[in-house]
């Protein structure tokens, strides 16, 4: 999609149902529409912190991914052979998704968004425990109390999974931290026609740090003159005299 075209349904269908975010975080290489200079311009007049992931960790993301992931395995279900009716079934999909319990949440995120549950076709046919009538005042007093029980809720069953999900990484993680002018590897694979994969130089180097941006995401240059990479510290190794350089 061109970038204006993106701009125009974030002003539409976004901000004017949800307000201005204070964050938009996109891929680094698919999402080259969101970093472009309309869509920066953009993000400055709204005060809108715009930020990406880094290269070849889709880690950073990876709620959007798995997100995306679901809707195509589903959608792959109902589709024509041609795949040209996909955008038909959608709509039917996110109405499924929307009223379908979270796996860590144990919530909709109907629930999460709406303080209750969707009406759906199906209660029609079983029927479904309608809420006693009340006031404006009181159905808003309600309604807010329930919003802080679900929020409150979830922030819960996210913080645990969260904590299970970083024992389990922090079991594979590296034990390499970095600091200015470190010469490190840096995990770049190439795939070259006619050539296996499995054989490929998958790390070339030697990169020198140049700054250490967070614990996890390092900014290094291959030399003086070269532009600087930002970099996950999954990708990179330490560099040690004896190896051999790679272009």
């Amino acid at each position: 999609q061109e970038a204006s075209i993106v701009a125009e349904e974030l002003v539409r269908s976004w901000i004017s149902c949800y307000g201005v975010p204070m964050i938009w975080h996109s891929d680094q290489k698919k999402g080259t529409n969101f970093n472009s200079a309309l869509f920066t311009d953009l993000c400055k007049l709204l005060g809108i912190l715009k930020t990406r992931t880094t290269a070849m960790h889709p880690e950073s993301d990876c709620m959007v991914e798995r997100y995306n992931r679901t809707i195509l395995n589903h959608l792959s279900l109902f589709v024509s052979r041609n795949q040209t009716d996909w955008d038909t079934h959608l709509p039917l999909f996110l109405l499924a998704y929307r009223s379908a319990e979270h796996e860590v949440t144990g919530l909709t995120p109907a629930e999460m968004l709406f303080g209750r549950t969707l009406r759906l076709p199906c209660d029609i046919l079983f029927g479904r425990q309608s809420e006693a009538p009340s006031s404006p005042n009181e159905y808003i007093k309600n309604l807010e109390a329930r919003l802080e029980s679900v929020h409150a809720f979830a922030r819960e069953r996210i913080k645990l999974a969260s904590e299970r999900m970083k024992t389990r990484y922090d079991s594979r993680a590296t034990d390499h931290h970095f600091k200015e002018g470190d010469l490190v590897w840096m995990y770049n694979p190439k795939r070259r026609r006619g050539l296996s994969p499995k054989l490929e130089q998958n790390w070339e180097g030697p990169y020198t740090v140049v700054k250490k941006l967070n614990d996890v995401v390092y900014t290094v240059q291959r030399s003086p003159k070269a532009k600087p990479k930002v970099i996950h510290i999954n990708r990179l190794a330490p560099y040690r005299a004896t190896d051999k350089s790679y272009k």
